[in-house]
């Protein structure tokens, strides 16, 4: 699943990102809204990580959906 499909069903993935990262909230979902950089800036200041290091998790979580 590529980038423009998260964000286009972004609404129906919003539970697989919870599971993934609980620390986000609901609001912090809607203000990601299906963008990457987003959810790497909010990744980065809820769970402390680098910028490389919340891309490489997107970039693993990504891969776990294109599995399924």
């Amino acid at each position: 699943m590529n980038w423009d499909e998260i964000e286009g069903n972004w609404k129906q993935l919003k539970g697989k990102v919870r599971s993934q990262w609980g620390k986000l909230t609901d609001d912090d979902l809607d203000i990601i809204n299906g963008k990457r950089t987003e959810l790497a800036g909010l990744l980065q200041t809820r769970y402390g990580h680098a910028k490389e290091q919340a891309e490489r998790e997107i970039d693993l979580w990504t891969e776990k959906l294109k599995q399924k």
